[in-house]
């Protein structure tokens, strides 16, 4: 079942479908641990941010192993939201969801989020994960640039989810497609309004 967000109020008359553990999916750069802590408070559960399982200091990637070890441990309570696209670990996010909520902003707006964010970190010297930071160098001008990743693979992610979530094992899922920050945000504002563990 997918739930299309549109920029206005909420049915508060609409039925609502309780929310345990949920899925935050979409390009970089859209948002998505913001909305999953943003999300955890609300509803008064962990988030879980897969960047931060995954990488270890210098930017190195954990093994395979070690980073579904740590999924697995991360999300073993009755409760929880987890932000991050890996492909590598679905089986243990989506396979133990109830919800997936998907970001599925225009790459323009993207790319305009990215860009505020990547500045934002550098000029701040903000520390990411284990020790790492991003660099002007690394960040805009080399061949893992956030903004060529970001072009790269916003319209690859938009096939990927949309054929994902009409798949036979993953129908059972609730699936709230946000189509652009001001629908997020007026999306968890009535959530948070409503002072329950529910989506609309």
């Amino acid at each position: 079942m997918t739930t299309e967000c549109v920029p206005q109020p909420v049915d508060p008359h609409e039925k609502m479908c309780n929310m345990k553990c949920i899925v935050v999916v979409g390009t970089s750069g859209s948002g998505k641990t913001t909305l999953a802590r943003q999300l955890g408070a609300i509803l008064e559960i962990p988030a879980v941010e897969l960047d931060a399982l995954h990488w270890e200091p210098h930017w190195t990637p954990a093994s395979l192993s070690v980073l579904r070890e740590r999924v697995d441990a991360a999300l073993s309570g009755d409760a929880w939201v987890v932000d991050g696209n890996y492909s590598k670990v679905r089986d243990l996010t989506w396979g133990r969801a109830d919800t997936v909520i998907w970001l599925d902003y225009s790459l323009w707006v993207v790319m305009a989020r990215v860009i505020r964010r990547t500045f934002t970190r550098i000029l701040s010297g903000e520390e990411l994960w284990n020790g790492n930071r991003e660099r002007l160098g690394n960040s805009l001008f080399s061949k893992d640039s956030i903004l060529l990743w970001v072009l790269q693979t916003h319209r690859k992610n938009r096939r990927t989810y949309t054929q994902l979530i009409s798949q036979p094992e993953y129908t059972r899922l609730r699936v709230v497609r946000q189509r652009s920050p001001q629908a997020a945000r007026l999306w968890l504002e009535e959530l948070q309004k409503k002072g329950k563990k529910s989506l609309p």
